[in-house]
């Protein structure tokens, strides 16, 4: 994957996506959740919308969960400070080796579905315009089946943070930890589904 198509990544647009609804307006918002910012006045279909919220319920129960929590605790204290982000992308690592757990789709067949009906949208938000060819050119979604690219996404995030090399330092902490991480990522994504579920039960 070339280097300078990471630096605008964000961490864990395959979780959204799988997480925020089957329906192709569900599945662009839950992609537009990472674009577009502050209150929504309906500039989007309703369901789209919904998507959007729930992106963001997504986001902040994550962030509060005690078991994110405890992942980040097994991080060095010197790195936890950016431990949030490398779990996100960890994480959508983990979803992607998984995907047969979570879903009767393959990957594979899900990915490009979604990219055909990405490529297709006339209007995109924010700097997602830049973004979306690069998302489909590089098959960001199925890349992360390989664990060693996250290590390119690292380092795509850290210039993005304006810090090179700031994430680096996390990269044998995941290689020591990956069995553990991965057991936390499975505690905890079936209770992300069970709050998605219950999101769009009363939408």
């Amino acid at each position: 994957m070339p280097f300078r198509k990471l630096l605008s990544i964000k961490m864990n647009y395959l979780a959204h996506l799988h997480l925020g609804g089957s329906r192709p307006n569900q599945l662009l918002g839950s992609l537009y959740g990472d674009f577009v910012k502050g209150p929504l006045k309906g500039h989007y279909p309703a369901e789209l919308e919904a998507a959007i919220h729930l992106h963001r319920r997504l986001d902040a129960w994550t962030d509060q969960h005690p078991l994110i929590t405890e992942a980040r605790l097994r991080f060095s204290p010197e790195l936890r400070r950016y431990s949030g982000i490398v779990l996100d992308v960890f994480f959508d690592h983990a979803l992607a080796v998984n995907w047969a757990s979570y879903s009767h789709e393959p990957l594979a067949v899900f990915t490009q579905n979604f990219y055909k009906l990405l490529a297709k949208q006339t209007s995109l938000p924010g700097r997602l315009v830049k973004v979306a060819p690069w998302i489909i050119e590089e098959d960001w979604l199925g890349s992360y089946q390989e664990f060693e690219i996250l290590q390119t996404v690292l380092k795509g995030i850290s210039y993005r943070l304006k810090q090179p090399g700031v994430l680096a330092p996390f990269w044998p902490e995941l290689e020591d930890n990956y069995l553990v991480l991965l057991n936390d990522f499975q505690e905890i994504y079936p209770q992300l589904i069970e709050f998605a579920e219950e999101h769009w039960l009363v939408n």
